[in-house]
């Protein structure tokens, strides 16, 4: 079946305008113009465009969406068992969540008395879930189930005070990057310092810290697009000066 640019809008639930921007940018493409003008989508693009919006959803940007949608190597089949298994995650996460706020409210009432690690219970899932997100599929496949399961076993049992550094120091990460970046200097102090915060951010996460793992997750952000996306965002080239940072940071340990 084949649809214009306002049937198909309607039918996704998003603007006439954002599909004429997804063509603009040459993310979804229609199939062709036909003879009064008018943008026509079929099959392929329909599935494309349900692609993007998965990806949407998961919080990718635009940029990093084009980069995974038109490799070469793109299975479309792979993709969506992937959306699945990252949407599993988000609906236990919010159902963890939803129980917290139960609580919560049984506590307020005076039904029930949460202990302290209840309370931080569906914010540490969270944390998992952000991981998993993150680092997913390469970090399972480079270090293994067993790594994995240590990491999530560390976040679960994370103190409060664990759990207020770890989402205050990912900050503290990102806002010195911004200032080493604009140095332009990977071996400078600042960059030094935005790559040691980086290693003690991951070692919240890792069941144990090593220089080979920290370089080889900083080559990980280049490589893969989605975690250059991420890390590009804001400023072009922040994803390899991180990597070059952290790659003279681990030189040196």
């Amino acid at each position: 079946m084949e649809y214009t640019v306002q049937k198909l809008g309607k039918m996704a639930g998003i603007s006439t305008r954002t599909l004429r921007y997804y063509d603009e940018i040459e993310i979804l493409k229609p199939a062709r113009i036909n003879s009064s003008g008018y943008r026509i989508y079929g099959e392929k693009e329909v599935n494309r465009l349900q692609q993007i919006l998965f990806y949407r959803e998961l919080g990718i940007s635009l940029e990093g969406i084009k980069s995974i949608v038109t490799n070469p190597c793109f299975d479309a089949a792979v993709a969506l068992r992937e959306h699945r298994e990252k949407l599993l995650l988000k609906k236990e996460q919010l159902n963890l969540l939803i129980a917290n706020v139960d609580k919560t409210i049984a506590e307020a009432e005076g039904r029930i008395i949460m202990s302290d690690k209840e309370k931080f219970q569906g914010f540490k899932e969270k944390l998992i879930a952000d991981n998993e997100k993150q680092y997913g599929k390469e970090i399972l496949e480079k270090y293994g189930q067993d790594a994995v399961k240590k990491t999530n076993n560390k976040l679960k049992n994370m103190t409060e005070s664990e759990y207020d550094k770890v989402t205050s120091l990912e900050s503290e990460v990102m806002e010195t990057l911004t200032e080493a970046f604009i140095t332009g200097d990977p071996a400078g102090v600042l960059a030094q310092k935005a790559a040691a915060l980086h290693g003690q951010w991951l070692s919240f996460y890792w069941d144990s810290y090593t220089k080979e793992a920290h370089a080889g997750v900083a080559e990980m952000y280049v490589g893969d697009p989605r975690f250059k996306a991420y890390y590009d965002k804001k400023q072009p080239g922040t994803a390899e000066f991180l990597r070059d940072a952290v790659l003279i940071y681990t030189s040196k340990k």
